[in-house]
């Protein structure tokens, strides 16, 4: 009895093992597979790898194409992918709390973490300074990507497609200092890009400026940046020597705490 047991255990995670190496076969680029050649590609018995891929589809896990009968990645997939990215965004925030606030101890100034999202970015956190500082916003408020030091970190490491599409339409101007052309905008990512650092000088805000750095995740993807900001003549003093240095130790540090987590 013991024995029928352990074949029925034994022949139940044989059978979930197959199903993942199976799911993970249409990975990284949802290629169309039909059930002959991945039979042969892994193989699994032809009847095991139907049963499988007829039972993931029923459960939208994987899509039929009705004119070839090969199959591909469905909408279940699809909504598991959107978990995960909302989870992730989460956990970055969870990531680099710490680090923003001892960014803040360790500069006296106002920190914030910005995080990419659909549209543009947007404050996730703010670890306050001592001295007051007059933002643009608060937490959960989502920031111009053109005009901010933050969205720009951001912006400048993002996928050229990906960049356009964010910079669809006119670019507001919220004070003189703002860029809104296309061509002058595209010469300050590419400084970004080269010096790891974006700066708002009074672009988003008269009186107020400030510095930042991207965050990337474990995908090496800019997804977020770290940004401090205070009175703008104040920032530009003390910027090159202390500044900008701690940021970018901040920066990397949170980078590599998002790629220990992915």
């Amino acid at each position: 009895m013991e024995s029928r047991v352990m074949r029925s255990k034994n022949s139940t995670t044989n059978a979930i093992d197959k199903t993942l190496i199976i799911l993970s076969s249409f990975a990284p680029d949802n290629h169309e597979w039909g059930t002959v050649e991945l039979s042969q590609k892994l193989g699994f018995h032809k009847a095991t790898v139907s049963r499988i891929l007829l039972a993931l589809s029923r459960h939208r896990f994987l899509s039929q194409n009705p004119r070839t009968k090969k199959f591909t990645l469905g909408s279940e997939v699809m909504r598991l992918s959107s978990a995960l990215r909302q989870s992730l965004k989460s956990n970055i925030v969870q990531v680099a709390k710490p680090f923003v606030d001892e960014l803040r101890d360790r500069i006296k100034e106002t920190v914030i973490l910005e995080l990419l999202s659909r549209n543009g970015s947007f404050m996730a956190y703010i670890a306050e300074g001592p001295r007051m500082v007059r933002l643009a916003g608060s937490i959960g408020d989502p920031v111009p990507i053109h005009a901010a030091a933050g969205g720009k970190a951001i912006l400048a490491f993002l996928p050229e497609e990906r960049r356009k599409t964010l910079l669809q339409g006119k670019l507001q101007r919220f004070t003189p200092n703002t860029i809104t052309g296309a061509a002058e905008l595209e010469k300050e990512l590419r400084r970004i890009r080269k010096s790891g650092v974006a700066y708002d000088r009074e672009e988003l805000d008269e009186g107020t400026g400030a510095v930042s750095c991207p965050i990337f995740d474990h995908e090496g993807r800019s997804v977020a940046s770290i940004v401090v900001a205070g009175p703008h003549q104040r920032i530009q003093q003390i910027c090159d020597d202390r500044i900008v240095p701690a940021l970018k130790e901040a920066a990397a540090r949170i980078s590599a705490s998002l790629f220990a987590e992915g």
